[in-house]
C-alpha cells in the first residue's frame, strides 16, 4: 500500500533535481528544496520499516540502495581507472560508499551526486539508535542535528563537510521520523504556521545576509538551507491532504508519479553523467546555457537519455526490492480508499506518551509536542 502524496512529492523532488543540474537556476532551490524533502520522505520509510521489523530494516535498506550503485560503478569505474584514476583500495568504496569513492577529474563531476548515497547510507546506519532515542525524547533527538550545524555554522566546531551534511540533511531525516509518528499532524494551525514562518524568515535572513558563489543557492548555505527545508517540510508534511485522488482521474500523471518512484535511483545516479555530457556538445552548435530554447533543449535531452538507460538498467531497482522486473514499471500501486496509506488504526508509543491514530484534517487537534 502506497501513499501516493509523498510518491507525488518524491517525483516533483527528483524532476526539481534534474532541472536544476541543467539550468543552474538557484531560485529553484528555494522554490523547492528537493534533497531535504527527499531525505525527510527516505526518513518517514525508515521509521515505518524500523517500527515493524526492527534494526533488520537496515540490511533491506541497503538492498534497495546499493544494486544500483554498483550498476553506475561497473560502467564507470573501469572508465576513470582507464583515463588516470590510480587503483587503490580506496576503489573499493564504490562497492559500501561509507566515505567518498575515488573519481579522477571527469568523473569526480559526472558522478558527484554520490555524496547523496554516502549521506544517506550514514543515516541508515545510525536511523535504529536515532529511531529508539527519537521514541524516547523526541523533541531533543529533532533539534540535536539542528545544534550541530548551528556550532559548525558559527564557528564553535570547525567539523569536516561530511559532518556538516550530517547537520544539514540528518535534520530533515529526523523530520520524517516526526512525520511517520504523526506529530506533524498534531501541530495545530497556530503553531505550524507560526513556526514554519519563524524558520522561514530566520533561514531566508541568513542567507540573504550570506550568499555564496552562485548567489541565493541553498547548496551554497547549509544553516539558511536547514532552516528554509525545515520550514518547508513542516508545511508539506504537517498539512498533507488526506489524499490526491485526482492523480488517479489522469491515467499519463499518475503513470508518470508511480514510473518516477519506482526508478528514482537510476534516474537520480545517471542524470548528472548526462548532463556533464550534453554541456559541451550542446555549446558546439550554439546552444547557450543563457539562451532559453538552449536550455529547453538540455532539458529534453537530458530527460530523453536517462530514459533509454533507465529503460536498459532500472529493472535492477526491481531486483533490489525483490519485485517483478519490469521495462517500464506504470501500474497504478494499491492505495486505501482516500488516497493515504500511512493512517495507522492503534497507538503507537514516543516518548513516555502513547501517539493516537492519525485524525482527519477537519478534526479538532491538539499539541502533544513534535543534490541539492
Amino acid at each position: 500500500m502506497r501513499n501516493r502524496y509523498l510518491d507525488l512529492l518524491r517525483f516533483l523532488a527528483i524532476v526539481r533535481v534534474v532541472v536544476y543540474h541543467v539550468t543552474g537556476w538557484a531560485t529553484l532551490t528555494l522554490v523547492f528544496p528537493a534533497m531535504s524533502v527527499m531525505f525527510a520522505l527516505a526518513g518517514s520509510l525508515m521509521a515505518a520499516s524500523l517500527a515493524r521489523s526492527g534494526p533488520a530494516a537496515v540490511g533491506r535498506r541497503l538492498r534497495r540502495l546499493l544494486p544500483s550503485l554498483w550498476v553506475v560503478a561497473v560502467v564507470f569505474v573501469p572508465a576513470m581507472l582507464f583515463t588516470g584514476l590510480p587503483l587503490s583500495p580506496r576503489v573499493l568504496l564504490w562497492l559500501f560508499p561509507i566515505a567518498d569513492p575515488p573519481a579522477n577529474n571527469w568523473g569526480a563531476l559526472a558522478l558527484s551526486v554520490i555524496w547523496y548515497l554516502r549521506d544517506y547510507l550514514w543515516f541508515v546506519l545510525a536511523s535504529p539508535v536515532a529511531f529508539w532515542l527519537f521514541r524516547r525524547a523526541p523533541l531533543p533527538t529533532l533539534l540535536a542535528p539542528y545544534l550541530l550545524l548551528v556550532t559548525i555554522e558559527v564557528g564553535i566546531y570547525p567539523a569536516p563537510p561530511v559532518v556538516r551534511e550530517f547537520g544539514l540533511y540528518f535534520g530533515a531525516w529526523v523530520l520524517g521520523f516526526a512525520h511517520h509518528a504523526g506529530m506533524l499532524r498534531r501541530l495545530t494551525g497556530r503553531v505550524l504556521y507560526p513556526l514554519a514562518l519563524a524558520l522561514a524568515v530566520v533561514g531566508g535572513a541568513w542567507i540573504v545576509t550570506h550568499p555564496g558563489p552562485r548567489g541565493y543557492d541553498l547548496n551554497d548555505n547549509p544553516l539558511g538551507n536547514a532552516l528554509w527545508s525545515a520550514a518547508f517540510i513542516l508545511v508539506v508534511l504537517g498539512r498533507a491532504p488526506a489524499g490526491v485522488a485526482w492523480l488517479s482521474r489522469s491515467r499519463l500523471a499518475d503513470q508518470a508519479v508511480t514510473l518516477v518512484n519506482r526508478r528514482a535511483l537510476t534516474i537520480y545516479l545517471w542524470h548528472m553523467p548526462f548532463v556533464v555530457a550534453l554541456t559541451p556538445l550542446v555549446d558546439v552548435v550554439g546552444w547557450s546555457h543563457q539562451d532559453p530554447v538552449g536550455l529547453a533543449v538540455r532539458v529534453l535531452l537530458v530527460f530523453a537519455l536517462v530514459g533509454l538507460v533507465t529503460l536498459a538498467v532500472g529493472w535492477v531497482e526491481d531486483v533490489a526490492a525483490r519485485r517483478r522486473p519490469e521495462l517500464v514499471p506504470v501500474g497504478s500501486p494499491a492505495v486505501s480508499g482516500n488516497g493515504r496509506t500511512d493512517r495507522r488504526a492503534v497507538g503507537e508509543t514516543v516518548g513516555r506518551a502513547t501517539v493516537p491514530a492519525q485524525r482527519r484534517p477537519d478534526e479538532a487537534v491538539t499539541v502533544e509536542i513534535s543534490a541539492r
